[in-house]
């Protein structure tokens, strides 16, 4: 079940950022919750090759990794020798691909959240912050992932990892059905994806509906609905801290980004 919380004040805020649950065993307050933040609550969990290739995505989604490998060889020989890092690569440089992308950080996907391509809507609809827990997806994986998962004492799949699990699309397909998916964490090839604290979904070619299936298989997803009379007022909290385009998008593009949005002038 997905449950929807309501942030209406600064205060509800605080709580949604500071959930992390205390471990006894650690002495620490750790989870493994990862999230995903929105601009518009009512967009839904759809991934860019389903937005872009519609239900032809299962024809044309190996086709387009082919070619995106192709032509990219060039520039990282590496992506030849796994279906995953394809993937991860072309979802980093803008190619539609199943994966959804997520942070462990609630700040990063509060920056999402709070940014709009025209800002002048910011104060037009409400903003959303997507919530799921790593443990309680993988607990409903096939197996052979579970055993790879305890084999290497860890909680996220790396690309070697999945690699070892699955080493096509059709078989990962195959194996999860629309029951489950795995969550992956990229290997750090460029300094987006150590910033904004990346991990990605890999969503199955039989999953229709990511919203549906968190929804009738999940007890601890969270959609955080914020109050779009509090964005501004969050935008300005996040450019305090440093949370900003410069940050999670480092280099010229991310500097020019946030100086626009810092100069500009509301009407």
């Amino acid at each position: 079940m997905i449950h929807d919380i309501e942030i209406h004040t600064m205060d509800d805020l605080f709580r949604m950022v500071s959930e992390q649950e205390y471990r006894e065993d650690l002495g620490r307050n750790r989870d493994l919750f990862v999230y995903r933040g929105e601009p518009d609550a009512s967009f839904t969990l759809s991934t860019s090759l389903k937005r872009n290739c519609k239900d032809k995505r299962t024809l044309l989604e190996p086709t387009m990794l082919l070619n995106f490998t192709k032509y990219a060889v060039l520039e990282e020989p590496t992506i030849e020798k796994s279906i995953w890092n394809q993937m991860i690569l072309g979802q980093h440089h803008g190619l539609p691909t199943r994966l959804l992308d997520w942070t462990f950080s609630p700040m990063v996907a509060l920056h999402f959240a709070m940014t709009e391509n025209d800002l002048e809507m910011m104060d037009a609809h409400d903003s959303v912050v997507w919530r799921i827990d790593i443990h309680e997806l993988h607990a409903m994986l096939p197996l052979k992932y579970r055993r790879i998962i305890r084999k290497y004492n860890t909680t996220v799949f790396s690309v070697d990892m999945l690699n070892e699990a699955c080493s096509s699309l059709h078989q990962y397909d195959e194996d999860m059905q629309d029951r489950c998916m795995a969550v992956i964490e990229p290997p750090s090839f460029d300094p987006r994806i150590i910033n904004q604290y990346s991990f990605f979904s890999v969503v199955p070619g039989k999953m229709e509906n990511v919203t549906e299936f968190l929804n009738r298989h999940t007890n601890l997803t969270a959609r955080y609905i914020i109050d779009k009379k509090l964005r501004w007022r969050i935008r300005d909290m996040l450019d305090h801290h440093n949370i900003t385009e410069r940050i999670v998008y480092p280099g010229l593009d991310g500097l020019s980004r946030w100086l626009g949005r810092h100069y500009f002038v509301k009407s």
